[in-house]
């Protein structure tokens, strides 16, 4: 059988695959108990990254690899936002600050080239410990709005009855175990709609190379930064602007995305329920 026969195959059984057209790939940025808050980054954010499986495995991988063997003549590196901002691991490669920025560039453009939906919710710990709820869990809470924020976005794309996987990085046993249960208690019809939400998570070695899982670790802190210190020049934000679920779909990319893809938790005043 010839390539292009089997290809043709291919193309024909996809419309009946179980699986959705999406992929989601989940990181977050900074610590999720409320113990101790770090006065200098109190939130915690949860950003997920949606990608369409074509354009994910036809664009999204090769540019990070190139940028990889670019950079580090390798591909055997994964990308963490913390390790490129200290400098440290496989990150000790820089020069001077002219060579890092030219790094950072161009890691941001690949960001911007790249096509997903990315659906974010900023929990600020200090508000939410004025509460004063016991158990309180700021991921479980996040995770919670996100996930009814992804089927949203799956069923304008009619995709809501096939099953989607979500991505995410391995902490611990303990947590990973909490954090599947969580998971699979929302999509068991403890959410706003009181619906069985179609997806499945997946937990994934820290040290795998995943590109999905390197951007979304990649546009976590950006997004809180933005809120943190929204007077600070942020151009990694800036990127990220038109890639949030938005209002009005795509007539309303880059606006209307606060209060649906990017969601602050507990609300300020100022916001109104959506």
């Amino acid at each position: 059988m010839s390539d292009k026969q089997q290809l043709s195959l291919f193309a024909q059984a996809e419309p009946d695959s179980p699986f959705s057209k999406y992929i989601v790939y989940v990181d977050e940025s900074g610590d999720h108990g409320m113990e101790t808050i770090d006065p200098q980054y109190p939130l915690f954010v949860l950003a997920l990254c949606v990608f369409h499986k074509r354009h994910y495995s036809e664009q999204v991988v090769s540019a990070l690899e190139k940028f990889k063997f670019h950079h580090f003549g390798h591909d055997q590196v994964v990308l963490h936002e913390s390790e490129i901002r200290k400098e440290k691991g496989q990150f000790t490669i820089f020069r001077s600050r002219e060579q890092k920025h030219h790094f950072l560039n161009e890691l941001t453009n690949i960001i911007e080239r790249s096509n997903f939906i990315l659906i974010s919710c900023v929990i600020d710990k200090r508000r939410l410990k004025k509460q004063d709820i016991a158990n309180t869990n700021p991921y479980h809470i996040a995770l919670g709005f996100c996930l009814e924020t992804l089927y949203d976005f799956l069923e304008e794309k009619n995709e809501q009855t096939s099953l989607t996987h979500v991505v995410v990085e391995r902490r611990g046993p303990k947590e990973d175990d909490e954090l599947e249960l969580e998971f699979r208690r929302i999509c068991d019809r403890d959410n706003a709609r009181n619906i069985v939400l179609p997806f499945d998570v997946l937990f994934a070695d820290k040290k795998v190379m995943s590109s999905g899982l390197q951007l979304a670790d990649l546009v976590a802190r950006p997004i809180g930064l933005s809120l943190l210190r929204p007077e600070q020049s942020n151009r990694a934000f800036d990127a990220l602007k038109d890639k949030f679920y938005c209002e009005g779909g795509r007539n309303g990319v880059g606006q209307g995305y606060e209060d649906w893809g990017l969601m602050i938790y507990p609300p300020l005043d100022s916001e109104k329920p959506r």
